[in-house]
């Protein structure tokens, strides 16, 4: 039979169960107090019971049935600690309990959320928690997938804080999560980080590497029809970037039409957001402004990412029309003010670029 080298509210809270007891009738089976009991199966591993308590649930295992040892070294294995009989054996922790998958689980959903409101600092804590706690080799399958969803959401924090590339950056941190989903064999996972590469790639400039990958991406059936529509979407934003403003808003027209069946409102609005930008590259500013205009009245813009996005879209064609640079130049104010509050590094990055853009194009050299 197992024995317990150090006993924690986790092991005392299984020896309940196993014991098939209440609360209050396991502390008076101890001689311990109900809330102490509480306490242990609140805390689970995070407590430790006192060196005489440690005595008392050593002489209870010891005393207990061979049918009790049974289901208590079943629910161990089911947390994730190891056993082996014998005497002197010590239970020692080999990776997350059951319960630590679903905090691990609920911290990644408050994380999606975190970061939709690009609350950084939330995400970061929520993410620091279980990135921090185990290593990939510690873990199992379930284990695994969690991590690299974690990593994956720490890229996208790191890609919307404008931290592109290096060793703490998006890139470093989507390779690793599609290293991971590669060895689950979970293709789907594989190809939406493929298309987060792809993004890194055009916003650190390499717009032609990005859009070849959009164009793989957007006929891979390992992905959903919606991120297929986001790709084709992207390679015409990578193309109108690169000045093939003309051939990107046909590309861009296309994945319009696809959000609009797949009745995604907020795909639909970026898209014409973008769109928007593609004819204001073409010079044609009149289709500009009532592009931008569909996408500030449609989808949701109660993000402050978008928020910023969308005025910095109306802003650069405010901007490039004389009659209404100085408009622009307000919005584009504006949207700075909220890019620096919530630290949207790429964002602000891109405003400084239109500024620069723009007060060439309006200098006297300029003209």
């Amino acid at each position: 039979m197992a024995t317990v080298h150090r006993w924690s509210g986790l092991e005392a809270h299984a020896l309940r169960l196993a014991l098939r007891m209440s609360v209050r009738a396991f502390a008076e089976h101890l001689g311990v107090a109900v809330r102490t009991v509480s306490k242990w199966d609140k805390l689970a591993a995070a407590t430790e019971p006192r060196p005489d308590t440690q005595a008392i649930l050593d002489t209870a295992l010891a005393r207990a049935e061979a049918a009790v040892h049974l289901r208590f070294e079943t629910l161990l294995s089911e947390t994730g600690r190891s056993l082996a009989p014998g005497p002197g054996q010590r239970v020692t922790a080999s990776g997350p309990r059951v319960w630590d998958y679903e905090s691990w689980t609920d911290d990644l959903d408050r994380t999606v959320v975190a970061l939709s409101r690009q609350n950084f600092t939330f995400a970061s804590s929520l993410l620091s928690r279980w990135i921090n706690r185990w290593r990939p080799l510690e873990l199992d399958d379930k284990g695994l997938y969690l991590f690299a969803r974690s990593t994956a959401l720490l890229g996208d924090l790191q890609r919307d804080q404008g931290a592109v590339l290096g060793p703490l950056s998006a890139q470093r941190s989507y390779a690793g999560a599609r290293s991971l989903f590669t060895q689950l064999d979970i293709p789907r996972r594989v190809a939406q980080l493929d298309l987060s590469l792809a993004v890194v790639a055009e916003m650190s400039g390499k717009l032609e590497i990005a859009a070849r990958r959009y164009e793989t991406l957007a006929v891979d059936d390992r992905l959903s029809h919606r991120d297929r529509a986001r790709a084709r979407l992207w390679v015409g934003t990578a193309l109108s970037k690169d000045g093939n403003h003309d051939y990107a808003a046909r590309v861009m027209q296309a994945a319009t039409r696809e959000f609009e069946s797949l009745a995604e409102p907020d795909d639909w609005s970026v898209a014409h957001q973008k769109l928007a930008l593609a004819h204001r590259g073409a010079g044609d500013l009149t289709e500009a402004l009532q592009l931008i205009d569909i996408a500030r009245s449609s989808g949701t813009i109660d993000s402050p990412m978008q928020r910023v996005r969308l005025d910095t879209a109306l802003a650069h064609i405010l901007r490039s029309d004389p009659a209404t640079q100085d408009e622009g130049m307000r919005l584009l104010d504006q949207a700075d003010q909220v890019a620096a509050q919530y630290g949207l590094g790429h964002q602000l990055r891109s405003i400084q670029n239109i500024r620069r853009t723009c007060e060439g194009a309006f200098s006297p050299r300029g003209r």
